[in-house]
């Protein structure tokens, strides 16, 4: 979605002037997000990711708890060190690693569902703070709210959107609470021909590990046999009835939270090179696709 990003004179300075450099450096973009700002600089001292952010309350989105989950993934070796921290700025070691497309995480789900499951009942140990709570659901009915407020164009369809998201979490089996990533694109696992990483942590919060599942499967594309795989991977056992269908109406719920994270983020972001009314139609598509294999299946009366 972003065009390739060139860096203005300010930002330069901005990050020249950060106190951990080891002589001259050389700045250049990281693509791929498209609410926050990535650069690779490279110094004596080696490559280092600065990331550039402030708060989006509007997306449940704070900077110090990012910093305290990455610093909390860093200790429990799920992500790269944290280097340096100011106020919207984190600077991290920078891991000579691949970024996975679609691809790379279909051809690898049980090394996936390994550092997921992995990162889900070990992280508890290492955060810390006042506890954060995911539920996509809330999200929903709380992006729902901040639409109607801020006049979105999309407002005539909300409530077609909370009812659609009161009858997939009517589906959703009940699970241990966990902690989560809660953003799992392709582009957020890192492969350095050893070992897995994951990065970027706005969303992470205790959650559900459906929520996760679901969004891998749906961001990368699987098919409802590597689905299935996916589940009997991260349980242990080959899935039940009940487990298919929470996947299935969850992968739903995640297209619609991001969806709708879309058409908040028309009214309030405006990062360069992004058509976020674009991101949104693609992902009410494929919520359209996903939701009639879901009640072709499944039906749509709530359980």
């Amino acid at each position: 979605m972003s065009e390739v990003r060139k860096i203005t004179a300010e930002r330069a300075a901005q990050i020249e002037a950060l106190p951990i450099w080891s002589g001259p450096i050389e700045i250049s973009p990281l693509m791929g997000g498209i609410s926050n700002e990535s650069w690779l600089v490279v110094d004596g001292a080696g490559g280092h990711v600065v990331r550039l952010g402030e708060d989006y309350p509007f997306h449940h989105v704070l900077r110090d708890r990012e910093l305290m989950t990455a610093q909390a993934a860093e200790k429990a070796s799920f992500a790269p060190a944290v280097e340096y921290a100011e106020p919207g700025v984190m600077v991290c070691r920078y891991l000579n690693a691949r970024t996975y497309a679609e691809a790379d995480v279909r051809a690898n789900i049980q090394r996936i569902a390994a550092i997921v499951r992995a990162f889900h009942h070990q992280m508890p140990h290492h955060v810390s703070g006042p506890g954060f709570m995911f539920w996509p659901f809330h999200v929903v009915r709380d992006y729902a709210r901040t639409l109607r407020q801020g006049g979105s164009r999309m407002v005539e369809h909300l409530p077609a959107y909370l009812e659609m998201a009161d009858e997939l979490e009517a589906a959703q089996t009940p699970l241990p609470i966990v902690f989560g990533h809660n953003d799992l694109l392709p582009a957020n696992f890192l492969d350095d021909g050893e070992r897995l990483w994951l990065i970027d942590f706005e969303y992470a919060g205790f959650s559900t590990a459906m929520f996760d599942l679901a969004g891998l499967s749906s961001n990368a594309g699987f098919s409802a046999e590597e689905s299935e795989a996916l589940l009997a991977a991260y349980f242990g056992r080959s899935p039940d009835e009940a487990l298919q269908r929470s996947l299935a109406a969850m992968q739903c719920a995640s297209l619609l939270r991001e969806a709708m994270w879309s058409m908040v983020s028309e009214l309030y972001l405006d990062a360069p090179g992004t058509d976020y009314v674009a991101y949104t139609h693609e992902n009410l598509r494929r919520l359209e696709t996903a939701l009639d294999a879901y009640r072709s299946r499944y039906g749509n009366a709530r359980r």
